[in-house]
């Protein structure tokens, strides 16, 4: 079973589009959508558990506060009831329509990687400004992890849920697949090229906040790892 989590505050709007999309990309083979709410006011529960009384593959994990994406990732891997787990956006940003591709490419890989910067990749509507910040932080990601990733700070990928489970989640922002790629180095990677194109409805929460604590997450990633290696 693949379990496709959806980490989200905030997003009942787009939800409402999202899930009946993902569902049609569904059809024919096991899966659950896994919605980790923390604790929205705009009805997104409800929303969700409407959806999930029409189709018992549609579940909700509330959770008491706005804790952050890391952690919600966690929490919604814990919850889910799949062998191999697929992280997107909750916000239209990542398209359902490569689901089934990814799912089909992890029964051969360990790891497999939504990439905006593989050969027929990109983004969709970026000003200069985030595009520069984008490259900068990718930039600082690869001296981390290893540099035949094209994407390491890409928020949709598909993992083995035992590659999951062995890494010991230090990052509090929003970049889990960077502390996937710190943790196994030696896992078999498949990147798969899609275009991100930005929210269709609400407000980024990609802020001055996230960037700072990206900065930390990568000096914590780095000293972890600097500590295994001595």
């Amino acid at each position: 079973m693949l379990s496709i989590i959806i980490p989200v505050y905030r997003e009942r709007e787009n939800l409402e589009a999202l899930i009946p999309q993902i569902v049609e990309n569904a059809k024919g083979w096991e899966y659950e959508i896994v919605v980790v709410d923390d604790n929205s006011e705009d009805g997104t529960d409800a929303l969700v558990r409407g959806m999930s009384e029409r189709n018992a593959s549609i579940r909700l994990l509330k959770r008491k506060g706005k804790l952050g994406l890391a952690s919600a990732v966690v929490d919604g891997a814990s919850f889910s009831k799949g062998e191999d787990l697929l992280v997107m956006d909750g916000d239209l940003s990542h398209p359902p329509a490569k689901i089934r591709e990814m799912y089909r490419l992890l029964q051969e890989y360990d790891l497999v990687i939504g990439s905006r910067s593989a050969p027929g990749g990109g983004v969709q509507d970026w000003p200069i400004q985030r595009k520069l910040v984008s490259g900068g932080a990718t930039f600082l990601a690869h001296l981390l992890v290893r540099r035949d990733v094209s994407d390491p700070m890409s928020g949709f990928f598909a993992v083995r849920k035992s590659v999951f489970n062995k890494t010991r989640f230090r990052v509090k922002g929003y970049k889990v697949l960077l502390n996937v790629l710190a943790d196994n180095p030696g896992i078999r990677i498949k990147e798969t090229p899609y275009v991100f194109r930005d929210r269709a409805a609400g407000r980024t929460k990609l802020g001055m906040g996230e960037m700072l604590r990206y900065l930390a997450d990568l000096s914590s990633l780095k000293l972890c790892r600097g500590k295994a290696q001595s």
